[in-house]
């Protein structure tokens, strides 16, 4: 099944014999909280337009716990995840496609999370919201209960599993180069990357339109990176979000990732982990 769907085909599909539940989990980074500017409203974004049908799921209290020594967005409390999704009409029998702004994290954030536990149907819409050329609705509807209930499998890394995977295997780091190369470190407390880890932005695995790059440009793009049939691959980037979207990448190219959730900001809390810096992957 392909991970991502295109707007013409979710149109298709939503006047179907089987619709997807649509989740809008608009999101973004709160860097405008230093400028002085209001964060981001997800929310509100979604109440002044969104598909039709869609249930607005909040990434920082349904899709994450709390920051702290995990992360700045750790796992969601599985019991908690499992009400808000099937509070959103989620059915382990029913599609569910996930849509955000069009940059995707926030989507592949909860497509990650929903495959983890153990959905068998679920996609990104390529493009998100600016992909749609149908109408808008603002009225926020009240879909009857879902059955969804989580139960996590594989595919889950910790620290001490992500610092062995880029030994035996790669470890794809998601955040911008410059990150990476430790030359600047806008959020976290060091700069710098998991020693082994090869830098692999997720800003390349799209195109000027937002939208995932071919699954051929995506596949060879990874074997350019190291990743070869059979490789086992983690992925991390600041907090676990980014990094979802390079494994919907992955995905979309055929080829299996790993998610270290913690990511960065687990990492570079702890002062005894090792950090490597510069264009090198040692």
């Amino acid at each position: 099944m392909n991970a991502i769907i295109s707007a013409s085909d979710l149109a298709k599909d939503l006047v179907g014999a089987r619709p997807p539940v649509l989740l809008d989990v608009r999101w973004q980074l709160t860097a405008a909280k230093a400028a002085g500017e209001p964060p981001f409203d997800g929310r509100a974004a979604y109440e002044a337009g969104h598909l039709p049908g869609a249930v607005y799921v909040d990434l920082e209290r349904e899709l994450a716990s709390a920051p702290g020594k995990a992360g700045r967005h750790p796992l969601p409390d599985l019991a908690h995840f499992g009400t808000a999704m099937r509070r959103a009409g989620v059915s382990s029998g029913t599609p569910v496609v996930v849509y955000d702004g069009g940059q995707g994290w926030a989507a592949a954030r909860a497509w990650w999370l929903l495959r983890w536990t153990g959905h068998p149907d679920v996609r990104v819409l390529d493009g998100g919201l600016p992909s749609w050329e149908g109408a808008l609705d603002t009225s926020v509807p009240a879909p009857a209960e879902g059955d969804f209930v989580p139960e996590p499998g594989a595919g889950l890394l910790d620290a001490d599993a992500a610092a062995a995977l880029a030994r035996s295997g790669v470890l794809l780091d998601a955040r911008a180069g410059e990150r990476y190369r430790g030359e600047v470190e806008p959020i976290d407390p060091v700069a710098g990357h998991i020693p082994g880890a090869v830098s692999a932005p997720t800003t390349e695995n799209v195109g000027a339109d937002g939208r995932f790059l071919p699954a051929g440009e995506l596949r060879a793009r990874f074997e350019g990176l190291g990743v070869t049939e059979g490789s086992r691959v983690g992925v991390y980037c600041g907090s676990g979000v980014s990094a979802a979207h390079e494994v919907l990448a992955l995905a979309a190219a055929g080829l299996p990732a790993e998610l270290y959730v913690g990511s960065w900001s687990e990492w570079s809390s702890d002062p005894d982990r090792p950090v490597a810096v510069g264009p090198d992957p040692q």
